[in-house]
């Protein structure tokens, strides 16, 4: 049965998204030119020119991308574990905000370093965080998007499927090694370069969640990586030469 929960929820949600990665990689591979001369957007117009349509898309699919985490949660809950001692360690700390935020910053700039190598050297996609119009609601979506992304990865993959490959048998290093192959497979749409940069977060976060044993810390961190990359992209793009664009 727990087997069967981690197959069922990762099926749902970012299973789902890395062989949908496994394609979009094969199909960008596999067309003219280097991977770096093709583009990889993440938070994209959803009804051009309709704006007030496109806040409703964009509030509906941030929304349900987050249902897969009430679903983790139920499983948690009916098994026993309990959200509260799985995901908040028994409570929320306010230490955790300042432990991502420190987090956010190391890890934030080797990856932004890490990617710039990786797509010079043309084993990754040009990864273009938004390409939104310029709306009012064009920030504050950004930071959700960063959010649901933030929730969404760590309380499923780590929250859940690294406490659930334990419970299976698993030792600690076989499963935060597994959880990161997963994190790092839905990333592979950015490129190579995207799934092992994804790969050693995902090492590093299963160990730090071993550690601290709370996903907290981990969504503070993810969380500000996210809104950097998204709000800083349009902050940023075009008007710095060393800022890949598409």
């Amino acid at each position: 049965m727990l087997l069967a929960e981690v197959v069922i929820l990762l099926a749902l949600s970012l299973g789902r998204s890395g062989v949908y990665a496994v394609v979009s990689l094969v199909a960008a591979a596999t067309a003219p030119g280097p991977l770096s001369s093709h583009a990889a957007t993440l938070n994209g117009s959803l009804a051009p020119d309709r704006p007030w349509l496109d806040l409703t898309l964009q509030l509906l699919s941030i929304g349900f991308a987050v249902v897969p985490v009430a679903l983790a949660a139920y499983f948690l809950v009916r098994s026993g574990d309990g959200v509260r001692r799985t995901w908040l360690g028994g409570r929320f700390r306010g230490s955790d905000v300042l432990r991502g935020a420190a987090l956010a910053a190391g890890v934030g700039a080797v990856g932004l370093a890490f990617y710039l190598v990786t797509h010079a050297l043309g084993v990754d996609l040009t990864v273009v965080p938004e390409s939104l119009p310029e709306v009012w609601w064009k920030v504050p979506v950004l930071v959700l998007s960063a959010l649901e992304n933030a929730v969404l990865e760590e309380c499923v993959v780590i929250g859940f499927v690294l406490v659930r490959l334990r419970q299976l048998g698993l030792r600690d290093g076989t499963a935060i090694g597994v959880a990161a192959v997963v994190r790092g497979s839905y990333h592979l749409y950015q490129g190579f370069g995207g799934f092992v940069g994804n790969l050693v977060m995902g090492l590093l976060f299963g160990w730090l969640y071993r550690r601290w044993g709370r996903v907290t810390p981990l969504v503070v961190t993810h969380t500000l990586l996210d809104v950097g990359a998204f709000v800083g992209y349009a902050v940023l793009a075009g008007h710095v030469g060393w800022l890949p664009t598409a």
